[in-house]
C-alpha cells in the first residue's frame, strides 16, 4: 500500500464534478443532477466519491459511492440535489487511480451557487449546468 502513495499527489486534470440543470419528466420539475465526468483518454479505476453538505448551522448526511471503473470520455450520475441542500456548501471528495497513481481532489459547489441563470456548457454532457470549483 505504501507504494501506492506518492509524497506528492499529482494534480487532477480532465476530471470534473458537474451539476446539470435537467428536467425530470416523471415529476415534471427542473432539478440539479450531479455527475462525475472523466474527460481523460484513459479509464479511472476504483473511484470513491464522498459527498456532504455543510454550513455553520446545517450538515447533511454523507453519501458514499464506489465505481469500479469510469471509462475514458464518459460520465456517471452520482445524485440529485434537493432544493434544501442548495443552501449549504456541497463538497465532493473524489479519489481514484489513473495510470496506477492515486489521485484525489475536493470539488465544491458553494452555497447558493447553483442557479439556473448561471448555467453553461458541460464537458461530455448535452445538458447545461455548472462545473464545481
Amino acid at each position: 500500500m505504501k507504494k501506492d502513495i506518492d509524497t506528492q499527489i499529482p494534480e487532477v486534470e480532465h476530471v470534473y464534478v458537474v451539476a446539470a440543470f435537467e428536467h425530470n419528466v416523471a415529476f415534471k420539475v427542473d432539478e440539479w443532477t450531479i455527475y462525475l465526468v472523466n474527460a481523460n483518454s484513459k479509464a479511472l479505476e476504483t473511484v470513491l466519491v464522498v459527498s456532504k453538505g455543510e454550513s455553520q448551522t446545517k450538515t447533511t448526511s454523507v453519501l458514499r459511492k464506489k465505481l469500479e471503473v469510469l471509462p475514458a470520455k464518459s460520465f456517471a450520475k452520482l445524485e440529485f440535489l434537493h432544493e434544501d441542500v442548495l443552501e449549504v456548501d456541497n463538497i465532493f471528495q473524489v479519489t481514484y487511480f489513473l495510470n496506477g497513481k492515486l489521485m484525489h481532489k475536493d470539488f465544491e459547489f458553494p452555497k447558493h451557487s447553483l442557479k439556473p441563470k448561471a448555467v453553461g456548457a458541460l464537458p461530455l454532457l448535452s445538458s447545461k449546468g455548472i462545473i464545481a470549483q
